[in-house]
């Protein structure tokens, strides 16, 4: 048998679900503009009837309806489009980040103006060439040391232009990493706050809009993938590994100081193991290839052309006299990393050498370019990767080979070694930069510039070039391991000081006695006249020569390398960036449709609700005054 009363109950059933239904439209409204908020429309049910199936029921006429009541109120939300925007969001922050600092690269290698770095060494040449027109006058060597320096200089600029930009990149690398740090902190926050409201059989919207939004901005940082399956557990993943876990989120710290620029690492605080976010994905990944690859490179590049300038220049330079009669100076300054004149070294700190830092062996024999060298054999040089600073190449040879294709085979090989014949016809083997920089014991695992290991199972390095002793083997690894070359002490130099383009300068001699700087060859070891210029035309004519060691054939082709190198690199990070910014929006504009608020819907609910909400209440005006009615007739 229903109540009397149930009529006040039913409305106020009424007039309470439109007042929570206004209240969700209310929230709505006031939160179009909040970043991440999802929409919340509530849904109502029928109250429960009076009678339920049973034997007990009372003879009516149907069940009696008890009104309404708010089943749930839930957001307007797709996780099959919030999954692929996560999975898109890396792809856009990684290209965003890299065009940043691509951009700035490429303004580093603009060369239209006269303060670039090309036009001053074009300046550098002709002074060269003037000396060369005029030995036996001081202005041209007072033109030619002013061109010197500002050459100096500009390479100078260059270098700590790079250098900037890749300790920028490292700074942003901390930041990100702190970033991501508190990122994952608040998720497990949230989730373990979510959890508890959700054991009460509550439904926490806004701080699922929350952890969402924090997921959405830890998928630009790093590759993360989010794993729903547990009801119970809301997991992330990076890279194949939990990132966090329910409440835990887990956490990166900096291992400061390990690689040879002293840089830190990336790595689990819990575990102590390295961490390397997933390739292409997320502003972290990017910058780390930009500072351990992209930027790393481009100084690598630069340090190679200086460090070769140094070298061929100076080989030009030293056997040429000055206007004085001296001979036997270096052009520019050489900074060696070991003291020791044999190039040996302490790597592990023991106090006794056991390393040997050769940058140049040449042979003793006079070689032909286009002779055949007439013998077969392979010659292994080292060739370290990013993984294995041990590793190596083979390079083969041929009978009918000429001794300019092998020199471009060794050159095409991918080692850490490259070949040419120097002025005398010789051949010059050159330790170059190295893709691999982890250490040991502090020291560089494979440092640039450094002949690591050279071998040859024919004769072509012993017999025909006069490099190695027959049958022997150069390995760095070991002090004194110069004693198994053919040649004497002039048959190699040691390696130089890391970054040569941060130190190189014109020898302090020369700045004070502009009359050392050498302008012609003597002969039978007699001074050459003052009116001789053939060490500056050498030295002049590398401009054009073919002396570069490596891929590149010369120093022009060096700045048309880098120059159409960065534009490269900026006109793919320009489309791949708008590519994924296109993908974004579109993306972003199907779940606004979807989970945005929409003025002119929340305000038609609005009324909707408000006209229920009166209704409702008009019906409880009613059912009262047909209670005081009854009343008054004592009923």
């Amino acid at each position: 048998m229903t109540s009397t009363f149930s009529g006040l109950e039913i409305g106020k059933r009424g007039v309470m679900a439109h007042e929570n239904a206004l209240q969700v439209t209310g929230h709505n409204l006031t939160n179009a503009s909040t970043e991440g908020y999802s929409r919340q429309r509530i849904d109502f049910n029928e109250m429960e009837p009076i009678y339920l199936p049973g034997l007990n029921r009372e003879l009516t006429a149907g069940q009696i309806g008890q009104g309404v009541v708010v089943a749930r109120i839930e957001r307007a939300r797709d996780q099959l489009l919030d999954a692929r925007i996560v999975a898109q969001a890396g792809g856009e922050g990684y290209w965003d980040t890299r065009d940043k600092y691509v951009r700035q690269m490429e303004q580093l290698h603009m060369e239209v103006s006269e303060n670039g770095m090309r036009p001053k060494m074009d300046a550098f040449w002709d002074a060269w060439q003037e000396l060369a027109n005029k030995p036996a006058e001081m202005a041209s060597r007072s033109a030619l040391l002013r061109r010197g320096e500002n050459l100096v200089d500009s390479i100078h600029d260059h270098y700590k232009g790079l250098k900037t930009l890749q300790n920028m990149a490292n700074e942003d690398i901390i930041l990100t990493v702190d970033r991501v740090n508190e990122l994952s902190r608040q998720i497990a926050a949230l989730n373990n706050d979510i959890s508890r409201i959700e054991a009460q059989g509550d439904r926490p919207n806004d701080l699922y809009d929350r952890r969402d939004l924090l997921v959405d901005k830890l998928s630009s940082i790093v590759d993360i993938r989010v794993n729903r399956r547990d009801p119970d557990e809301f997991m992330i993943h990076t890279n194949g590994v939990i990132l966090v876990q329910g409440k835990v989120g887990r956490q990166f710290e900096i291992n400061s100081g390990v690689d040879t620029q002293g840089y830190g690492r990336i790595r689990w605080t819990d575990t102590l193991e390295d961490f390397s976010p997933a390739p292409g994905s997320g502003s972290l990944a990017a910058l780390l290839e930009l500072r351990d690859n992209t930027i790393r490179g481009e100084i690598q590049s630069l340090d190679n052309m200086t460090m070769n300038f140094i070298d061929l220049v100076n080989e030009n330079h030293r056997p040429g006299y000055g206007l004085n009669g001296r001979t036997g100076l270096d052009f520019f300054r050489e900074a060696h990393f070991a003291t020791n004149v044999a190039g040996n070294y302490d790597r592990n700190g023991d106090g006794e050498f056991d390393s040997s830092y050769i940058f140049r062996i040449n042979g003793t024999n006079e070689l032909e370019e286009r002779a055949q060298i007439g013998i077969a054999g392979v010659i292994t040089l080292s060739a370290a990767t990013a993984t294995d600073p041990n590793g190596v190449v083979q390079v083969p040879y041929y009978a009918e080979d000429t001794v300019a294709e092998l020199i471009q085979r060794i050159n095409n090989a991918g080692a850490d070694v490259a070949a040419r014949l120097n002025r005398e016809g010789r051949l010059s083997l050159k330790g170059t930069t190295t893709r691999n920089s982890s250490t040991v014991d502090g020291e560089p695992a494979a440092p640039d510039f450094v002949i690591r290991h050279i071998e040859d199972s024919g004769m072509f390095l012993s017999d025909y070039a006069g490099l190695l002793g027959r049958g022997q083997v150069y390995d760095w690894a070991q002090a004194d391991a110069i004693n198994v070359l053919a040649g004497d002490a002039d048959q190699f130099s040691t390696a130089p000081v890391a970054n040569p383009s941060a130190w190189v300068d014109i020898n302090g001699v020369l700045k004070t006695e502009l009359a050392s700087i050498a302008s012609g060859y003597g002969e039978n070891g007699r001074p050459a006249n003052p009116g001789n210029g053939e060490a500056a035309q050498a030295i002049a004519s590398i401009r054009n020569n073919i002396v570069m060691v490596g891929r590149l054939g010369t120093f022009d082709d060096y700045f048309a390398d880098a120059t159409g190198r960065i534009g490269m690199m900026g006109e793919q990070s320009e489309r791949a960036l708008e590519t994924q910014n296109q993908i974004m929006k579109r993306l972003q504009e199907l779940r606004q449709s979807t989970s945005g608020v929409n003025m002119d819907e929340e305000l038609s609910n609005m009324i909707k609700f408000q006209h229920g909400y009166q209704a409702a209440a008009r019906f409880v005006t009613t059912v009262n005054s047909m209670l005081e009615v009854l009343m008054r007739m004592g009923i």
